[in-house]
């Protein structure tokens, strides 16, 4: 008799899954064969994904999981499906090769560099738009 995986378990390969795609996704950044589009989104999702700091911390309630559990996720998806098959299968090779070595998903600095410029921009906006015309 078969026993299904428990939900646990199914969480925790899906999670697998998309941390080894966020490593796969930096691979394919460097590939000279992955297409402009799919190249321009892995890198803003790269440089997200394995930034240090969140876009919204993970202590604002409710808030704070959603890009980590629904955004990135679907970002992931969506940079996945932009590649080529080919080009996929050896970026996949390289992010198991990676992550088995390594143990950890690479850190990017530039994720640090995106999530700050999106929180100044925010904030300017918000200055600018919300608090700058009551002066």
């Amino acid at each position: 008799m078969d026993q299904q995986p428990s939900r646990t378990e199914q969480l925790r390969a899906w999670a697998g899954k998309i941390k080894r795609d966020a490593v796969t996704l930096w691979f394919a950044c460097k590939n000279p064969k992955t297409p402009f589009l799919a190249k321009a989104l892995c890198v803003l999702v790269v440089a997200y994904a394995l930034s240090p700091i969140d876009l919204i911390p993970d202590f604002v309630p409710v808030l704070g999981y959603l890009d980590d559990v629904i955004l990135l996720p679907c970002l992931i998806w969506l940079a996945v499906r932009l590649i080529p098959e080919r080009v996929l299968a050896q970026c996949r090779v390289q992010a198991d090769e990676w992550i088995a070595k390594e143990g950890h998903a690479p850190k990017d600095k530039w994720g640090v560099v995106f999530v700050l410029a999106v929180w100044i921009l925010v904030s300017w906006l918000t200055w600018r738009y919300a608090v700058a015309p009551f002066f």
